[in-house]
């Protein structure tokens, strides 16, 4: 089932997610709900808090050039993730967020890290990301801690964008009556 996103202004969007201390049915339907969203959305990331869930849990997609869509079954669950290592060496892609539509930028981010976190079945796995990969890892380890692509933004490129900003703020604020 496709779940309401949360958009840019949405408090949630910024608050860090809580533990998850059972894995049980209701964080396993959360989890392919989460899967029906982003591929109903052709995202390549999601994490909790974007579909209104405050909880330190994300799913991401690591598309390689030669495939033509995502298969399901490939797509990875981390739940609790810590980043266990960082490189020095960053790298700069062009980001953007299903939270914040129609807006990119470009993100300097560690070159390579290392990820610790849960599986779906409770297991811990540790695993290194490099380049792209790091980046879709760490947009959404930023999401479950309350922090977007845009707060990493050089000051002169987001100064470019608050216009719109206010705009996506404005359009999906909940209206009061």
């Amino acid at each position: 089932m496709k779940l309401p996103l949360a958009y840019y202004g949405d408090p949630i969007l910024r608050k860090k997610g809580a533990l998850i201390t059972e894995i049980n049915d209701e964080i396993r339907q959360l989890v392919n709900n989460m899967i029906d969203t982003m591929l109903a959305l052709k995202g390549i990331g999601l994490a909790a808090p974007q579909v209104h869930a405050s909880l330190a849990l994300f799913i991401a997609y690591f598309i390689k050039e030669d495939e033509e869509k995502i298969d399901r079954n490939k797509i990875r669950v981390f739940i609790n993730p810590k980043i266990t290592f960082y490189s020095l060496d960053l790298s700069c892609y062009s980001e953007g967020c299903l939270s914040i539509p129609k807006l990119h930028g470009d993100v300097d981010r560690p070159m390579t890290i290392e990820i610790e976190a849960l599986d779906l079945d409770g297991r811990i796995f540790t695993e290194k990301y490099h380049d792209f990969d790091a980046h879709i890892i760490l947009h959404e380890n930023d999401h479950i801690n309350g922090v977007l692509f845009v707060d990493r933004l050089y000051p002169k490129e987001r100064k470019k964008i608050e216009s719109t900003l206010r705009e996506i703020k404005k359009k999906f604020s909940p209206k009061v009556s």
